[in-house]
């Protein structure tokens, strides 16, 4: 797998055509052929540009000359199915939305081409981006190219899988409650969750209350996520809330010794894990001590339930401002499915004394994470309390015998990071006994970017999960 051109890292496949050994066209054309190997039995890329127009577009990148290239010059790129693209669709898995090209990028998708992408399509979604399972009626299942008869996670599930896979060298997703962990964990790549506020969301509509997802950066590598994260992030005048623009492109060479971690296991038994889970995590938590890491196992540090109750008081309130018009149309309902009409029946019932209630948890829970970080450099969890589950499956109805209440509640395990707005990396967390990846969320404080991409960094130099052992299916 080292010699495979798809499997090299971003920022490589970036200075070998800045410097003329490769040219965006043969990138290209290598990247076609793989999706149209590889894309028929795992539907990662949805809405596929024409191959002759893609190569058109990749030689006119070769015409730009070296001063004038960005960053991320020449990549093959395919967005989120939530991210707007001039000329592509969004989606964004459901039935209601247009099927027509949008007219102009959205900021997001103007950053990136800004920095030289080339957008070849779309990556497949969940409906509404809800559930992490990707699956809709509009572009079908994404499969786990581990084992194709199990599901890839979501909402990032198809940019996972074509990171795996070598069809994408660098992918966008977002996460609201693990949407970049989760599939990444899955699949054996890399998925960061950055400090809320570092990069810009919706410019439309509400900008200023706190938001509870974010957009992020995927890859098989924490370089090429701190290169990709640099370029997305930075403020907008139009949004209040954003962090000042910082250099994250490049990422620090750090020895890990004397390096802080809180093992926060499963939560004092809040959260249930299938069998191996702990067991693979508490594996990869040795591998760090043995690279001079201080591992330290923690006490519940805060309520599990008070932070499950914030989080679907906030959540719900912000679904049912999304979908809430679509639920309530009765020719729209019928086309929904039914987990999404149910967030947003649950948030019509949310009042603004909850919302309040739930802020102030939102705050305690902050606060003491400051708490935290003043004794440790990062915190760790799983990034998922079960396995890929069969991708037939909507949902895990229960864990280890218990029944889940919701149909995420199985991903409860992301919600402190996604509560207090920390910034996660799912890293590559090693294989089970069953063949398949899981990952572990390192989590730093509010605006250490920066130190968690270094942590994994260090990491990934120990390990480099994804390249050591690739999917099956290239076989």
């Amino acid at each position: 797998m080292t010699n495979d051109l798809l499997m090299r890292p971003a920022v490589d496949l970036v200075s070998d055509m800045a410097a003329g050994r490769l040219s965006a066209v043969d990138l290209m054309r290598a990247t076609l052929d793989r999706v149209a190997a590889l894309n028929p039995s795992l539907n990662a890329i949805i809405s596929l540009r024409d191959r002759d127009v893609l190569l058109r577009d990749a030689a006119e990148r070769d015409a730009v000359p070296a001063e004038q290239r960005g960053p991320l010059h020449g990549l093959p790129l395919a967005a989120k199915d939530f991210v707007d693209v001039a000329g592509l669709p969004t989606r964004m898995g459901s039935r209601l939305t247009p099927n027509g090209p949008v007219k102009a990028d959205d900021i997001l998708a103007q950053r990136m081409r800004a920095a030289g992408v080339i957008y070849i399509g779309k990556t497949n979604v969940p409906e509404f981006g809800y559930g992490s399972h990707t699956y809709n009626t509009v572009f079908g299942t994404t499969s786990n190219p581990y084992d194709t008869t199990r599901s890839a996670g979501g909402s990032s599930g198809g940019a996972a899988v074509a990171l795996a896979t070598g069809m994408l060298a660098i992918a966008d997703g977002s996460d609201m409650m693990g949407s970049l962990r989760n599939p990444a964990g899955w699949n054996n790549v890399y998925g960061m969750r950055p400090s809320i506020g570092r990069l810009p969301g919706d410019i439309e509509g509400d900008v200023t209350l706190y938001p509870i997802a974010t957009n992020g950066p995927m890859a098989r590598n924490p370089r090429d996520l701190a290169r990709l994260l640099d370029v997305q992030a930075g403020p907008d005048p139009r949004i209040p809330t954003l962090m000042a623009k910082e250099n994250l492109a490049d990422v620090a060479d750090i020895d890990l010794t004397g390096t802080r971690i809180g093992w926060l296991g499963d939560w004092g038994g809040a959260y249930g894990y299938e069998p191996g889970i702990l067991a693979l995590c508490e594996q990869a938590l040795k591998q760090f001590e043995a690279m001079g890491a201080i591992v330290t196992p923690l006490a519940p540090p805060f309520s599990a339930q008070a932070m499950w109750d914030s989080w679907m008081t906030l959540r719900g309130y912000v679904i049912a401002h999304k979908i809430g018009d679509l639920v309530r149309n009765p020719a729209h309902r019928a086309r929904i499915k039914p987990e999404a009409i149910w967030e947003a029946e649950f948030g019509f019932t949310v009042t603004a004394d909850a919302v309040h209630k739930a802020s102030v948890i939102r705050s305690d829970w902050f606060r003491k994470t400051a708490e935290l970080f003043a004794n440790f450099d990062a915190l760790i969890l799983p990034s998922a309390q079960v396995w890929p589950f069969p991708k037939e499956w909507t949902w895990p109805k229960a864990i280890n015998g218990v029944e889940m209440d919701t149909y995420h509640r199985w991903m409860e395990v992301v919600v402190p990071a996604s509560l207090a707005g920390l910034p996660a990396i799912s890293i590559p967390a090693g294989f089970g006994d069953n063949g398949l990846p899981l990952g572990m969320q390192v989590i730093g404080q509010h605006g250490n970017d920066a130190a968690m991409l270094a942590i994994a960094q260090a990491w990934h130099r120990a390990v480099d999960w994804p390249n050591t052992r690739p999917p099956k299916i290239y076989l």
